[in-house]
């Protein structure tokens, strides 16, 4: 007889219907049918009531149905069921606390995340008195006046006797933490993590009664710890997340004493803590068994001359960091982020690492050739160099990162041309080789072979020769920048190719990296990795992870010439374009001004191009002035003079970035917000560029004449 029957796992390829056949065997001991759609199985109550021997059940995200009332009436309590996990189904409270408080005599594991629980914590979870393990993150549960003092829920909770995990993250919570939560003297799992508590403030007072906690997670729920000096907590844990809380100035000295016990702390996330101080010897000396370090976004400082880092996640981003690049005693590491420190010298050591797949050491003081030993990290997604002082070619092992999806080179100084093997690269989303000293055309085999492009910059080079046809292939293509190089000849008529530009579509907004992976008793994303677009104002760059909003192309202070072609009015969906100082002629194609999205229709996006005529630059054609048969005075530097007054006109200059996330972070921001925000603080800027730049066309005119 069958007593095993697992269908789940398989990305909703099953649509199972209805169960009643389920009913039938009666021998079963365990159903998995997660990730199934069972939309249709409004028996599915009744079903399990019918299976007398069943012990686990496992209908995660299956679009199950409500409970009806007359389906309660027909389900019997069940004695056998331990394990049952309903997550990711949208069921409300009504239709799911009945059913689920008549089979739960024996329960010992419980999964009720990210469904539609609202309101308190019901008294009736203290009355299963065989449950152990509880998740009831990511819903819309309070606590109510009277668990907030204790007296309830979670009092009930914390007198069973064998509770070990309770996953309250990420719902509505606030107020305070009542000390209540010490009762649960035999939890291993604390999560409290996506609340507000408004600030609470967390002593040894919390958790002097767990003894046997092992995994904390009070990230991002607004709360501060304090603890006295020298406190030695009563637990040993192997997970530390505390993301967001504060904790400094003060590097936090309790943490020694979870480090320096073997087997310890594996798992140590502190970023965005408000700590401001230098790293205390005792952390570099204590890193041995720590699997994942997250310290970023705090102003921490210090380095890591002769002491080997054994972790396979690091990121300590946006601190201030300094001395050479880290040496790692693992040979077999997933990601490292030093960005935004200033970390110096040669990265060389690189060469030592055999698996990776993220590497971001951009915004940092390292210089030097990057080794030509990148054939080795043949598992990096993710390589951002940018904002360093790397000088040389680039080296032709890029070629060997197949799998990646993100190169940003932007702001160092490489030159020469681009070795032809990146062209294996062709999961490549995001390139970005602006403000480098590149040469040479511009690669038909970036529009043959990375046709899964959405952002490419080669901004502020040296690329010369016309823009490829092959360009045009890239239909997903959202941001496309070639300003500030030689490029000449004409813009390719197939410039409506681009249908991401063309079509309204379903963009990506945000691309993302997820390393993922299952550790002691919960699942979860341990790391995330955004690739953002920047905008550029004057001098200042501010990210924008939503990339679906910007549809832009740039290909301002190049030397194209001929006519605008007709075929930019098929671009229905773009937002940006720049075609300034070129030598275009000809009249500009009126249909481009009545694109729905376009916020650029005015002179800076069409100026300096003495042979263009037509709104917005002139009334009409009569008046355009002949172009001229040489080039105008001036070169890079009026362009990058120019270049400000487009941006300011129009808030729009383009980059990659990127960044390294807690677990769990959204940012979101309005562009044109930020735009105009960023325009009452440039005001004494545009006076007095305004009274240089007339001087200086004063003069230039004079030139011209004579």
């Amino acid at each position: 007889m069958l007593e095993t029957l697992r269908l789940g796992g398989n990305g909703r390829v099953f649509n199972v219907g209805k169960l009643e056949w389920v009913s039938h065997l009666s021998r079963l001991k365990e159903v998995d049918l997660s990730f199934t759609n069972l939309s249709n199985a409004n028996d599915w109550s009744q079903v399990i009531s019918h299976l007398p021997l069943l012990q686990k059940l496992n209908l995660r995200d299956c679009d199950l149905p409500s409970i009806s009332s007359s389906s309660l009436s027909l389900a019997n309590s069940s004695t056998s069921l331990t394990y049952l996990d309903l997550s990711d189904n949208n069921l409300p409270s009504s239709a799911i606390y009945p059913w689920l408080f008549n089979v739960s005599s024996n329960l010992v594991s419980l999964d009720l995340s990210s469904n539609q629980l609202k309101g308190p914590i019901p008294e009736a979870f203290g009355n299963m008195k065989a449950i152990q393990e509880l998740y009831l993150s990511d819903n819309l549960l309070v606590l109510a006046e009277n668990q907030v003092r204790g007296d309830s829920g979670l009092n009930e909770i914390g007198k069973l006797p064998d509770f070990s995990v309770l996953d309250l993250g990420y719902n509505l919570l606030n107020g305070s933490v009542s000390k209540s939560f010490g009762q649960l003297s035999k939890l291993h799992v604390l999560r409290l993590a996506g609340n507000s508590f408004d600030g609470d403030v967390i002593s040894e007072a919390h958790f002097s009664n767990f003894t046997n906690l092992q995994v904390l997670d009070l990230s991002y729920s607004s709360l501060t710890l304090k603890f006295n000096t020298g406190w030695i907590p009563p637990f040993q844990l192997s997970q530390i997340k505390l993301c967001s809380c504060k904790l400094g100035p003060r590097f936090p000295d309790w943490l020694r004493t979870q480090m320096d016990v073997r087997p310890g702390l594996e798992y140590l996330e502190i970023s965005a803590s408000e700590i401001s101080d230098s790293l205390p010897y005792w952390f570099r000396d204590s890193l041995y068994g720590l699997d994942f370090i997250n310290m970023s976004f705090n102003q921490i400082s210090g380095t890591f001359l002769n002491k080997s880092i054994p972790v396979r996640y690091l990121d300590l981003s946006s601190n201030n960091f300094s001395g050479p690049f880290p040496s790692f005693s693992s040979l077999f590491l997933e990601s490292i982020n030093l960005s935004r420190n200033k970390f110096t010298g040669s990265v060389s050591r690189i060469c030592n690492i055999k698996v990776l797949e993220l590497l971001d050491l951009s915004n940092n003081l390292f210089s030097g050739l990057v080794p030509d030993c990148l054939k080795r990290l043949w598992s990096l997604t993710a390589l951002n160099l940018a904002d360093n002082s790397f000088t040389g070619s680039l080296p032709s092992s890029l070629g060997f990162l197949t799998p990646l999806e993100m190169l940003s080179l932007r702001g160092n100084k490489f030159s020469g041309e681009l070795p032809s093997s990146i062209q294996n690269c062709t999961k490549l989303k995001f390139l970005d080789l602006s403000d480098n000293e590149l040469s040479g055309e511009v690669p038909m085999w970036i529009g043959q072979r990375l046709s899964r492009l959405v952002f490419l910059s080669l901004q502020r080079n040296q690329f010369r020769g016309r823009i490829p046809d092959q360009l045009c292939g890239l239909k997903y293509l959202q941001i496309l920048d070639l300003s500030v190089n030689k490029i000449s000849d004409t813009i390719p008529p197939c410039i409506n190719n681009f249908t991401s530009m063309a079509e309204k579509l379903s963009l990506d907004r945000r691309i993302e990296h997820h390393l993922s992976d299952e550790w002691l008793f919960v699942a979860f994303i341990r790391f995330r990795y955004v690739d953002e677009a920047l905008f550029t104002w004057k001098e200042t760059k501010q990210r924008y992870p939503q990339l679906g909003l910007l549809l832009a192309i740039d290909l301002s202070c190049n030397k194209l010439t001929g006519e605008i072609p007709e075929e930019l009015n098929y671009l229905q969906e773009l937002v940006a374009l720049n075609l300034s100082r070129n030598f275009l002629t000809g009249k500009i194609p009126q249909k481009i001004g009545h694109l729905r999205q376009l916020e650029s229709f005015d002179p800076s996006s069409f100026s300096h191009n003495r042979g263009l005529c037509g709104s917005p630059v002139s009334p009409n054609c009569s008046m355009v002035e002949p172009p001229p048969s040489k080039p105008a005075v001036g070169g890079e530097e009026d362009c990058d003079e120019f270049m400000k007054w487009f941006y300011t006109g129009m808030g729009l200059g383009f980059a990659v970035g990127f960044w390294g996330f807690c677990s769990v972070v959204f940012f979101k921001r309005s562009w044109r917000q930020s735009y105009y925000r960023y325009l009452d603080n440039a005001k004494d800027w545009v006076y007095v560029s305004f009274v240089l730049l007339k001087a200086r066309l004063v003069r230039r005119t004079k030139a011209l004449s004579t």
